[in-house]
């Protein structure tokens, strides 16, 4: 074939060009395919996201916005305060050496074990007292007999005396030495029960009934008055909470009000009576102490960290759900519908939370018209139009 004037001829370097083009311009489709396709995911995203929210917003043909209100009223709410503290014995009680001390024979208890009121915690070697006790004793016969003596020698002397052979004096001297000698049979007598009572504080005994928490003494240590506590019991086994509370909460909390409390390491819950509210604020934390007694349990520890709801009474307040309120630099507020519906913010405080709402005590009565939802795109003093829940 021949060829015009005008046309190129084709060749394989042609072939080669076009191809490429034609291969660059899908790939460009394809990038723009795929751009495209995120950009409707997006707004998609966003448009989902943003139906969850009430967004009061004007018609077209400029009625106000429409938002949900609703008539909270009042309810009564028990209060109820949370607090954290350390477990202890509710009154515990240190031993140590009452006597001179000694070496230590045997130690009859351990940690754990229940004890009664004179029940004896340790043994002190007394091999020096009984021996002291003993010749204490002899020294009791010894006395006795030398006021027996004295008074044979008394009466002797009366029937001499009316034969002449005795003076009134030589009366006087026996009658003398034999009142003598019967006070040194008391005084013997004294000495050996002071020995006895001695004897008898050198074993350590348990001052009252209770639960043994600990003991630091061991079988042929010797112990004296400057030993320290050897034995720690608490009394009656009653343990206590000392709940950390701060001044405001710590104000609301009076004594015999219940509380649960809750040992960490275990779901077990006990139920105690505040029985003591501290009478000061420590000025470092500003806190105070409310002591929550608790009957014996095996999972209450002294030393253990546990959680206390401490019942503070009840209250008559409205309840608002969470979306109602709303939070600024100036604190906590609400929206009112106030006069020709428009908008009015409403400073408020909150108190209890629970599962219904928080409790609002202070700031409305509960028969106002609150915004349940949207306020945060609301201005103060803006006409909206008020609808209930479920008719918007």
């Amino acid at each position: 074939m021949t060829e015009g004037p005008d046309e190129q001829p084709v060749t394989d370097d042609t072939v080669t060009e076009n191809q490429q083009d034609g291969a660059r311009f899908s790939r460009k489709q394809k990038i723009l395919a795929l751009i495209a396709g995120v950009i409707v995911l997006c707004l998609a995203y966003f448009m989902l996201a943003g139906g969850e929210e009430e967004r009061p917003f004007a018609s077209d043909d400029g009625q106000a916005p429409t938002v949900t209100v609703i008539t909270p009223g009042t309810a009564s709410i028990d209060d109820e305060i949370t607090a954290t503290g350390t477990l202890a014995a509710r009154r515990e009680m240190p031993v140590g050496v009452v006597g001179e001390g000694g070496r230590v024979v045997s130690v009859q208890v351990e940690p754990g074990d229940w004890v009664s009121a004179g029940q004896t915690l340790a043994v002190i070697d007394r091999n020096v007292q009984n021996q002291q006790a003993q010749s204490a004793a002899a020294q009791i016969d010894v006395a006795k007999a030398d006021a027996e003596l004295a008074q044979s020698n008394l009466d002797r002397a009366l029937k001499l005396v009316e034969r002449g052979f005795i003076s009134q004096a030589d009366i006087d001297r026996l009658t003398a030495t034999r009142d003598s000698a019967i006070a040194q049979v008391k005084v013997a007598q004294a000495q050996y029960r002071e020995l006895l009572a001695r004897n008898a504080r050198l074993n350590i005994t348990a001052p009252a009934a209770g639960l043994v928490l600990t003991r630091d003494v061991e079988p042929g240590q010797v112990v004296g008055s400057g030993s320290g506590v050897l034995f720690s019991i608490a009394r009656g086994g009653q343990m206590e909470l000392l709940a950390q509370l701060g001044e405001t909460a710590l104000a609301s909390v009076k004594a015999g009000v219940t509380a649960q409390v809750t040992p960490v390491g275990t779901d077990k819950t006990f139920e105690g009576q505040v029985w003591q509210v501290s009478p000061i604020i420590d000025e470092a934390n500003r806190q105070g102490i409310a002591r929550i007694a608790l009957d014996y349990a095996p999972e209450l520890r002294p030393g253990g960290f546990a959680t206390a709801r401490i019942a503070a009474g009840s209250v008559v307040a409205p309840m608002l759900p969470e979306s109602a309120i709303l939070s600024d630099d100036k604190g906590s507020y609400v929206y009112v519908i106030g006069k020709d519906n428009k908008t009015v913010r409403r400073s408020v405080t909150t108190g209890i939370v629970t599962d219904k709402g928080i409790a609002v005590t202070s700031g409305i009565k509960g028969s106002e018209k609150i915004v349940l939802r949207a306020g945060a795109f609301l201005t103060e003093g803006e006409t909206v139009q008020p609808v209930a829940p479920g008719k918007e």
